[in-house]
């Protein structure tokens, strides 16, 4: 059995991956390992990183949390070098084990590359095919590995060349760093589905995931890598390429619902603003009469601040997370699912007992926990539950890197609302609106041109589904693999 990240936290979507790079630092190994720590959020699986120094690449890579696999100075003492890449594990494509592990590092003839990225290639299995018709020899089941092997037999004139060769050939959405020899590589999809950032740590450059991994290094926020743009960043400074046509940007719009940091700075926005905003939206569509308005933690805390001002009702802590359970705290028999929920949430039977209650989560996935987190909180004395979510209904899978179960397993596409209050049992349930989420954004409403990929709410891919459409699916090794 393959556990989640928590083996009872199956009520939402999951993280994809985080991404660090950094070029011209003494100490790039290391301020690597603090810039994946801090965006541990986005994978907790397995962690990687591969240093560069004088004509020689350092790799490491390990299953598990970045502070248990990188705190080793026999580890740290392996990976010196002026330049690094790190990455942050949670697996859409490909299994559990160290061979898809990331960074991939291949040796070409023209010189070596350590490869990292997050999302989601849309094509892989056809491109997969065709390279191993060709004779392509694949190691790992990640769809990084395609983009290694289509640079292997480009024929560009360099190395930079035969990776934006590669690229043009892929379909998806994605975000990828890479290192070779004298530069380090950042580069986003035409739409810019996934995010990159730019920032800056005296002479040195530094690309990521999200804005949070340059303030625990002291680095500042440059500005964030533009849909479609390649940037090399070397010696002489950070150069801009655009190898791709124009295309409507449609970013993640989960980010800002649960994915991205509440501290970071994505596509302009505050997270932690754009969240409390859509709380203050999801107040003014659903606000029933209620005692306190209570977050489900950690992730429906800003929302229900937002929510709790708007609506003019007491905010309180009336669920407490135990923030240590881990990933194998116990392997969850049938009897040890049913306490799951109380492993890692407890109601705070003082403030909740004889109030209404309006619970305020970021969303429903399968709607088993929030079925779960109802009866924690009735049990508790609590006079009526009204669960309010601040995203629309969950309905279509995403198959631009987020992990999410199959279409037929999302509660939302299975039931009505009132069916999906019945089966949580709540005294009613309700969904902030497609076009309120997107006036939470700033936006006067989810338009015919909409400026998110919100697919996963509407339906609406913006990229080519190719392996999907075709019936392909992803292919699993069956060899489990140690460290």
């Amino acid at each position: 059995m393959i556990l989640t990240t928590h083996p009872f936290d199956d009520d939402h979507l999951h993280e994809e991956c985080a991404l660090f790079g950094i070029y011209g630092h003494p100490d790039a190994a290391k301020l690597t390992v603090l810039g994946l720590h801090a965006q541990q959020h986005r994978g907790q699986e397995a962690s990687g990183i591969v240093a560069f120094d004088e004509g020689q690449f350092n790799a490491y890579k390990a299953m598990g949390l970045v502070g248990d696999s990188f705190s080793s100075e026999a580890v740290m003492k392996r990976l010196v070098g002026h330049s690094a890449v790190g990455h942050n594990r949670y697996s859409t494509t490909g299994e559990t084990v160290l061979r898809n592990v990331q960074p991939l590092f291949a040796e070409f003839a023209f010189g070596g590359m350590a490869l990292a990225h997050n999302g989601n290639l849309t094509n892989n299995q056809l491109l997969r095919r065709r390279l191993q018709q060709r004779g392509s020899l694949f190691q790992s089941t990640t769809d990084t590995e395609v983009v290694v092997h289509l640079i292997a037999t480009s024929l560009g004139e360099t190395l930079v060349d035969r990776m934006v060769d590669a690229l043009r050939q892929i379909t998806g959405a994605y975000s990828f760093v890479a290192l070779i020899d004298n530069a380090l590589i950042g580069v986003r999809d035409p739409m810019g589905v996934r995010p990159l950032v730019l920032g800056r740590l005296g002479n040195a450059f530094v690309l990521a995931s999200e804005t949070c991994a340059f303030d625990i290094i002291g680095a500042t926020f440059e500005r964030d890598i533009e849909p479609g743009e390649m940037v090399v960043i070397d010696g002489d400074g950070v150069h801009s390429r655009r190898p791709f046509p124009a295309a409507n940007s449609r970013f993640c719009i989960f980010e800002y619902i649960y994915f991205a940091r509440p501290d970071s700075l994505v596509e302009g926005h505050s997270v932690y603003e754009a969240r409390k905003r859509i709380g203050a939206e999801l107040a003014r569509e659903t606000h029933v009469d209620a005692d306190l308005v209570v977050p489900v933690p950690d992730s429906g805390v800003p929302a229900a601040i937002g929510y709790a001002s708007e609506a003019r009702v007491p905010f309180e802590l009336g669920i407490i997370r135990n923030h240590y359970v881990g990933r194998t705290f116990i392997e969850p028999t049938d009897t040890i699912r049913n306490l799951g929920v109380k492993l890692k949430h407890n109601a705070n039977r003082a403030q909740i007992a004889g109030k209404r209650v309006v619970l305020v989560d970021d969303s429903i996935v399968r709607g088993t926990t929030s079925k779960k987190i109802v009866e924690m909180v009735r049990a508790a004395g609590a006079r009526e539950v009204h669960f309010r979510i601040a995203s629309p209904p969950t309905t279509h899978s995403c198959f631009y890197g987020v992990d999410t179960p199959d279409q037929a397993k999302l509660l939302a596409h299975q039931y009505s609302v009132q069916g999906m209050a019945e089966y949580i049992g709540a005294d009613s349930l309700a969904f902030l609106s497609i076009d309120g989420l997107y006036r939470a954004m700033g936006e006067a409403g989810r338009s015919q041109s909409p400026k998110y990929c919100d697919a996963c709410f509407t339906g609406d891919y913006p990229i080519e589904l190719t392996d999907v459409n075709a019936g392909q699916s992803q292919p699993q090794l069956l060899l489990a693999e140690s460290q």
